[in-house]
């Protein structure tokens, strides 16, 4: 039989929203490449370009920023073989988000290269793992992303993750002493996606608990992982 004396409390699932505009985009020795890749624009090396990193690195948020500059129109991956591919590089300009080795339409993704190239077209691809080690069964677009240049992120310094976590707790209108920050930075992987999950876990349990987010809580969540 449960335990009624003393109820767990419930975390709501507030929603927040992540700032993508240009401003908000926290550059470091991580990201410097990508970022002087987007202002750039259009003096590309190549109409086609891939953004490569690990989930959370920043690359949508750097897509967005181009595209808000290009005018250019957002479709995932999964969308390409569907689409009308003249029809959507309308506006000169096109972010393919999330490709991945295996689940993409090979003849659609090689169609848009294509296009591209022969329009004077923009496409700006984004994807964890570079083209040039994808296996793919359409010979020509394997020769299509060995030529295709490719700019990878890199995973954050202390300083930038140390920014980063601000940034994700600001993202949730929390403000945060910097000794949290300290903590942190020193007990979490040094990457984007284990700070978003390090932010969301004290958030939600914060609420869980009815407790600020402070370095004690954090401390607690780690004591009890330790266990």
């Amino acid at each position: 039989m449960p335990n009624s004396a003393n109820p767990r409390q419930l975390a709501l699932t507030l929603p927040h929203q992540e700032n993508f505009a240009r401003e908000d985009f926290l550059p470091g020795t991580s990201n410097a490449v990508a970022l002087a890749l987007i202002t750039a624009w259009p003096d590309w090396p190549a109409r086609g370009v891939a953004l490569v990193g690990p989930a959370g690195a920043g690359k949508t948020h750097l897509a967005r920023i181009w595209a808000a500059e290009s005018g250019a129109r957002s479709v995932l991956a999964g969308e390409l073989g569907s689409m009308n591919l003249p029809e959507t590089l309308e506006t000169g300009a096109l972010v393919v988000e999330d490709l991945t080795e295996g689940a993409v339409d090979e003849y659609a993704l090689f169609h848009l290269l294509n296009l591209a190239r022969e329009q004077g077209t923009y496409a700006l691809l984004t994807m964890r793992e570079a083209p040039t080690t994808w296996k793919v069964t359409l010979r020509d677009l394997a020769s299509r992303l060995r030529a295709l240049p490719v700019v990878t992120l890199k995973p954050p310094d202390e300083m930038l993750l140390r920014a980063v976590l601000v940034k994700l707790f600001a993202d949730r209108q929390i403000v945060v002493e910097e000794s949290l920050i300290g903590y942190l930075v020193t007990r979490i992987e040094r990457s984007f996606a284990a700070a978003r999950e390090a932010v969301a876990e004290l958030d939600r349990e914060a609420l869980r608990r009815k407790r600020p987010i402070t370095r004690a809580l954090a401390a607690d969540l780690h004591r009890g992982r330790d266990v």
